[in-house]
């Protein structure tokens, strides 16, 4: 069973960034990078993968509540529901993984695994964790309220979604970043779930990059780049309905958001690259080392985040490393006294 034909053109757009994203993938296989610092940075590309995908869905956490909700902190003023959302993208991402290591295909029934835990335990049970929708529902204009499209009947669902995870198992002449890219379009389309369709779709990209094995290390975030500009996003999966259902705006777009997300991750690699040498050359400590690492990672510091960083050590221990890094060239002191920021120099 095979859902219709995916209508597309490979134009010079596209070809330009599927060769980009396979230029960062040599880069990525070869690049002398730690295993500690690939570690750390796919452990921050996790957390940002689940901080922007539900942030695009309407949770109003900030990336420093996220990160303080991953490392087991409360935060008072976050909703609930919010919180919870964040933590089930993790526990659905090592589903995930799991799955991965299993070597099996992918299902219908792991799809509906990914959403049970996606949404499970949030907004009263209202997204129906697991289970395909049984009533019609819309995609409306969040601003205006107006529909936008109609998904097909609930009755069309179990068999349109047997058909996704056939044609996903069964396709090998399309490359497989375009793969990815159908196949979070096409759940969408679908929409088989009362909520939590966005999610389950970015979450199906995913696993159909990395099991093609473009993981990247998994040290991008995708959903970053549809958060920063959710009408551009949206507006590339309307455009397909808009086309008689011609899908090569679309991939443009998702091309266009792996290429850009890997050269931001190259170039945090090749600038890991030179703080490593330069560590190595000026005599750094382990503390030093990593301050200037989640300097790379945040594009600042402060020694409010050093004290996190480094809780068992006093502030004027940790003053006195950022002045050494100062004095190294390593970091750029900005701001007053009170509230300065450290950051990398501009050609690092």
């Amino acid at each position: 069973m095979r859902p219709r034909k995916p209508k597309f053109t490979i134009n010079n757009a596209i070809t330009a960034d599927l060769t980009a994203i396979e230029r960062a993938r040599g880069f990525l296989d070869a690049a002398a990078l730690s295993e500690d610092w690939v570690r750390r940075m796919s452990q921050r590309a996790l957390l940002l993968e689940a901080h922007h995908t539900t942030h695009i869905e309407g949770t109003r956490l900030t990336v420093e509540q996220a990160e303080a909700l991953w490392a087991g902190k409360a935060v008072g003023q976050a909703r609930g529901d919010d919180t919870r959302e964040l933590l089930n993208y993790r526990d659905a991402f090592n589903l995930v993984s799991r799955h991965l290591n299993s070597g099996e295909p992918i299902s219908e029934d792991l799809i509906r695994e990914i959403h049970r835990r996606l949404v499970a335990g949030v907004r009263g049970g209202h997204g129906r964790p697991g289970a395909y929708r049984a009533g019609q529902n819309y995609v409306a204009n969040s601003m205006t309220g107006e529909i936008i499209y109609t998904p097909p009947p609930a009755s069309e669902v179990p068999r349109l979604m047997a058909a996704l995870g056939a044609w996903i198992e069964a396709e090998k002449e399309i490359h497989p970043v375009l793969v990815a890219g159908l196949a979070q379009f096409e759940l969408v389309h679908i929409h088989p779930f009362v909520d939590g369709n966005g999610r389950t779709s970015r979450l199906l990209s995913t696993l159909c990059l990395y099991r093609a094995g473009y993981d990247f290390k998994r040290l991008f975030t995708l959903s970053e780049f549809y958060d920063r500009d959710r009408a551009s996003f949206y507006g590339a999966i309307q455009s397909v309905r808009e086309r008689d259902m011609d899908l090569t705006t679309w991939l443009e777009f998702f091309v266009r958001g792996l290429a850009t997300q890997l050269g931001e991750v190259k170039a945090r690699g090749e600038s890991a690259i030179k703080l490593d040498i330069a560590a190595n050359e000026r005599g750094l400590n382990a503390r030093q080392r990593l301050i200037l690492e989640h300097a790379l990672a945040h594009g600042r510091i402060r020694i409010s985040e050093c004290e996190s960083l480094f809780p068992e050590m006093n502030r004027r221990t940790l003053q006195r490393d950022l002045a050494s890094l100062e004095e190294k060239g390593l970091v750029v002191a900005k701001g007053a006294t009170n509230n300065r920021v450290y950051a990398l120099p501009e050609d690092s």
